[in-house]
Parts: structure tokens; C-alpha cells; sequence
């Protein structure tokens, strides 16, 4: 949704995105791709075929880069081969420039996969002149996923020459995040906070050395949210369409949800929505420490996710336990995640840590009151309703079971005074959570480098 916005606020721009061409692509989209040529990716000793396929969307150009070998499998993470994969995918993406005669005057890089770039760039490209003036800049959207492999693969597989090992290595491991800090121009995050947290230990996963040298290059931008796409009035996930001018269809939503997961169905009971990756940075060793505390109050408790098999089988017992009162759904399901969000009225979200967090925007935009921990992008975009002037949810600062459930239980018993929870709810809904403000502060941070 960046690009999209980013043209709303300036025509000026030609912003074309490049990403693999994924096996799992919906078949919708690949139906709709231009065949545009091919050409061969040099990758150490190996010539690999690569296909350039071209779709525009609301008005971006987008490339996808086609090698059924590497892409052409379930999942788009997680193979045995992704260091070799990816280190292709950013060699094809400074080669391609040429294919398609577009030469950008900065590449914007996303996490691991695509840290090779700059690196590229730095040590292969900086030489030819079309390449020369070109600004890169990296974005973590997670610290914790670096990219770390063997030094003994550095030439064989991403053809990097020994020369340039001190550029890439660390802790005695090949480390592709460092290396791209190194070699971009700027270093950005998804969050304010998360900018100023990941120059610490406890959140840099040990890359905290590297950052606090290149602490100039860091700038945090916090996410938006496609407020087209998540927008209860349109959204045909829904059970009823609602606004925030015409908030009655909540209602219907929630007694819907009810009936669809076997749930007591009584709008006087609250429903508390859990919507995540199920592993331990996402908050749930605490939730597995509290729940039951917060089961013996009068709620409901809705659990969408995936994650380690260790907590996906204690919630998949635990709803055994507490038939009545608690639905775990083991799965990740866009549908079904709009109807929890439009159907809950509380959203918990107690990260330990979170770059930004996309699901407690969207819970707001839907009218879900979030209870969040004040860390990274939850600090940024969740003020408690005991600040000065009104908050829009219900935080805490440590990593406790009591201050968690001091605020759960907060929410709860404000929900059982109607005006008040309407107007807190009315006050959620309002709050801008689109891409506006943040395409401009990229437009910003992109003229600042050129």
C-alpha cells in the first residue's frame, strides 16, 4: 500500500516494485501478467534463467522475476536453499535494470531477502555509470530474521569476493542484514520506537554494535494500513457492512461470529479477539500465563493463528476446558480474521516486541478496542485512555501477567457501561491510521538522499 499512497501525494514519482514470482501467486493476479523478455543472471559461476513479467495495479508498475527453479514452491520462506534463492532475486534486480531500460535514482530494500542489494551495489555496480548516482535504502521490519549463513559460501554461492568479507562478516557467521547497513544510505524502521529499541541489546538480536555505528543512517516510520481494502463498510468478509456514522452493524457482526464458532450467542458478553503468529515474541508465553485468570471473568476469547506446536496445542486444549467461553482457530485466514475483527470488541495484543504491528490498526479501523504492551509501533500508535485528552485503548509497560490483566479487566468493565464504550469505540474508529502522513515522511526521507 506505500507505493499506492505515495502516488496519491505525488505524481511526480515513477515507483515500479520488483518481487520473485512466487509459486503460491493467486492465480487471479498471474492471469494477468505481461511476459515482457528474459535474460541470464550471473550468480558466482551459475547463468540462471530469469523471466521479467510485468502488472500494473492503481498505477504501479510491478515486476516479477521469474525462475521456476528457485520460486516455483509452496511457501515462499523456510527452503533448505533461501541464502542461494534471495542472493539470486537481488542479482536479478540491479541486472534487469537494463532489460527494462529503467534505472532508479534509489532502490528501496526490505529485510534479509533483498539485502544483497546494496551490497551488490557497493561492490559489483558502483563502476558502471548508470549505477554510479544510485541511493539505496534498507528497511528492517524485523530485526530478529539477519540472513546469517556459513563465510565458506560467501564466493561459491553469492560470488562475493573474499576481498569484502569484513563488509559482510560477523560473529564469525556471514551476516547479510549487517552488511546491508554498511552499505545503504539510510536505515529505516517500521516505527518510531522500534528505531530507538533495536540500537539496545535486548531487542538488536546483537546487531546493536553495528547500528550504534551507523546510528546517522537510522530513521523509523511508522506503517499504515490500506483503509480501502480494511474498511468496514465495504469489507465482503463481513456478515453486515458498518461505519463509524453507522455503528449498528457491529452488533450483527458479533452475533454472527457468535453463531458461526458455536459461542454462547449474548451481546452482553464480551468477545476478546487474539489474532497472531503463536511464538513467544508475540506476547503469547504471557498470554498462556493469563488466560485462564481472564476466563474466569464473563468474556469470550477468540484465537486465530499459527505458530509453535507448543502453544498451538495448549490453546487447542485449553478451548476443550473452557467449551463455552474460548474458540482457538489453528490457521492463518484473512476471511476469518476480518469477521473476528469486526465481530470482537476487545483485541489483545501483548508483544514483547513489535517493529509496528499492523493488526492493532486494523482492529481500531473496525471498531475493536486494542489492550497492547508499549513497545515499538504499539507505543506509537496506542496512547491509554488515561492519558491526558483521551487515549485510543489500553496499555501497559512490563512484561507482566497482573499489568495485563489490570487492563483487560479494565476494558471489561468499562464495556459494561454502554455510553462510555460507545464513545470510546466512535473515538477508535476516527483515528487515522492510513498511509497519508507516512508517504510524506518517506517522500521526505527520499529527497533527503538525493
Amino acid at each position: 500500500s506505500l507505493p499506492k499512497a505515495i502516488l496519491k501525494e505525488s505524481a511526480d514519482y515513477d515507483i515500479r516494485v520488483v518481487l520473485p514470482l512466487y509459486g503460491d501467486m493467486d492465480q487471479k493476479y498471474r492471469d494477468r501478467l505481461e511476459f515482457v523478455t528474459s535474460f541470464y543472471t550471473t550468480l558466482a559461476w551459475r547463468k540462471q534463467y530469469c523471466g521479467i513479467f510485468r502488472c500494473v495495479e492503481d498505477g504501479v508498475t510491478y515486476y516479477f522475476l521469474d525462475n521456476e527453479y528457485y520460486f516455483k514452491r509452496s511457501g515462499l520462506y523456510g527452503h533448505f536453499d533461501d541464502g542461494e534463492r534471495f542472493a539470486y532475486f537481488s542479482k536479478s534486480i540491479l541486472e534487469f535494470m537494463p532489460q527494462v531500460d529503467f534505472y532508479p535514482d534509489i532502490i528501496h530494500c526490505n529485510d534479509w531477502q533483498t539485502a544483497l542489494v546494496p551490497i551488490y551495489l557497493k561492490t559489483q555496480f558502483i563502476c558502471y555509470e548508470r549505477y554510479h548516482q544510485m541511493r539505496t535504502i534498507f528497511t528492517i521490519h524485523n530485526i530478529e530474521y539477519q540472513g546469517k549463513y556459513s563465510l565458506d559460501i560467501l564466493e561459491d554461492v553469492f560470488g562475493i569476493s573474499a576481498y569484502y568479507t569484513d563488509l559482510v562478516e560477523y560473529n564469525g557467521l556471514l551476516n547479510l542484514m549487517k552488511g546491508a547497513i554498511q552499505c545503504c544510505d539510510v536505515v529505516s524502521t517500521v516505527s518510531p520506537t522500534y528505531a530507538k529499541e533495536i540500537l539496545s541489546p535486548c531487542f538488536s538480536h546483537g546487531l546493536h554494535f553495528i547500528l550504534e555505528r551507523n546510528q546517522y543512517k537510522i530513521k523509523g516510520i511508522l506503517n499504515g494500513i490500506d483503509t480501502e481494502s480494511y474498511n468496514p463498510e465495504s469489507d465482503p468478509s463481513l456478515f453486515c457492512p458498518y461505519s463509524l456514522e453507522h455503528p449498528e452493524g457491529k452488533k450483527e457482526n458479533k452475533r454472527q461470529l457468535q453463531l458461526m464458532l458455536n459461542l454462547p450467542e449474548d451481546p452482553e458478553i464480551p468477545v476478546v479477539a487474539i489474532i497472531s503468529r503463536l511464538v513467544s515474541h508475540k506476547g503469547m508465553d504471557l498470554i498462556r500465563e493469563s488466560i485462564e485468570d481472564m476466563l474466569k471473568n464473563r468474556v469470550q476469547i477468540v484465537l486465530l493463528g499459527k505458530g509453535d506446536a507448543s502453544y498451538e496445542n495448549f490453546f487447542v486444549d485449553l478451548q476443550k476446558v473452557y467449551s463455552e467461553k474460548m474458540r482457538a482457530i489453528i490457521a492463518f485466514n484473512m476471511d476469518t480474521a476480518r469477521k473476528i475483527y469486526a465481530g470482537s470488541d476487545i483485541f489483545l495484543m501483548p508483544s514483547k516486541s513489535e517493529p509496528c504491528g499492523l493488526s492493532q490498526m486494523i482492529a481500531s479501523r473496525y471498531g475493536s478496542i486494542p489492550v497492547v504492551r508499549e513497545t515499538g509501533g504499539l507505543f506509537d500508535s496506542i496512547r491509554d485512555i488515561g492519558c491526558e485528552g483521551g487515549g485510543n485503548g489500553f496499555t501497559f509497560a512490563s512484561n507482566s501477567k497482573n499489568d495485563l490483566l489490570n487492563r483487560i479487566n479494565a476494558a471489561v468493565n468499562l464495556y459494561h457501561d454502554k455510553d462510555s464504550w460507545g464513545k470510546l469505540v466512535s473515538r477508535v474508529m476516527s483515528v487515522d491510521f492510513s498511509w497519508k502522513k507516512s508517504a510524506r515522511e518517506y517522500l521526505d526521507m527520499y529527497a533527503s538522499i538525493l
